[in-house]
């Protein structure tokens, strides 16, 4: 099928989204049409599906506003279909009219621009846009697959190795708080051991002295007295 206009998928997508549409703007939540039903090809189930069971309500987002709209006009053959009927009816919108009239209106409309008298021509060329879109949903389905198998499940990956690695931390420092603990108590009784052995050696010591005393003094005082007695 031939590249679309550009302006054909602008003008697709007017058809869905004002351009007013605070949800297309802000990322909120659209305002409600007026008395026009929305057309078959935007109901929710063209919105992807939130693959987190957390995720919170999706909202109208511009980005795939625009996508949709170019998908539908990629799949827009040549004459009059679903879309020209959907143009006519949506300049009918503002007049006033019950919806009742403005179906009746815009399917009077389309026939004298030259559609198909047969109303399943539009019935038929809306389920190929839905068709359409749900291909495209499905590919945006796999996608999203895709990126957390690859993203997420990245992140979960280096999450389990990181929880390991803590495990291991923890267990590495539990045996170092118990190293540490009976250096403690090792240093403790080492400081006892100190004052006792220096206590003891400084004992010996004085004892050692003591005695060198007292077999010095002896021997120099048998000296003193040889000198004396045995001249």
């Amino acid at each position: 099928m031939p590249e679309p206009d550009k302006s054909i998928g602008r003008k697709i997508l007017s058809f869905f989204v004002k351009e007013e549409d605070p949800g297309v703007a802000t990322g909120t939540s659209p305002a409600p049409a007026s008395t026009a039903p929305r057309p078959a090809s935007t109901p929710s189930a063209a919105t992807p599906t939130p693959v987190a069971p957390a995720s919170p309500a999706g909202s109208v987002d511009s980005k795939f506003a625009e996508h949709f709209a170019t998908v539908l006009a990629q799949n827009n053959p040549p004459g009059p279909d679903y879309f020209e009927f959907r143009e006519t009816l949506r300049s009918l919108m503002n007049l006033g009219l019950p919806e009742d009239k403005q179906y009746q209106a815009a399917w009077a409309s389309f026939k004298a621009l030259g559609g198909s008298a047969d109303m399943a021509t539009l019935t038929n060329t809306a389920n190929q846009y839905i068709a359409a879109l749900n291909k495209d949903r499905d590919a945006f389905g796999k996608s999203v697959e895709a990126a957390l198998a690859e993203r997420v499940g990245g992140l979960q990956n280096e999450q389990k190795r990181l929880q390991t690695e803590n495990e291991s931390l923890t267990k590495q420092l539990a045996e170092i708080q118990k190293q540490i603990d009976a250096n403690t108590s090792r240093l403790s009784a080492i400081g006892g051991d100190i004052s006792e052995q220096s206590a003891k050696i400084t004992q010996n010591k004085q004892n050692y002295e003591t005695t060198f005393v007292h077999f010095t003094d002896q021997i120099k005082d048998d000296i003193a007295k040889i000198g004396q007695y045995l001249k």
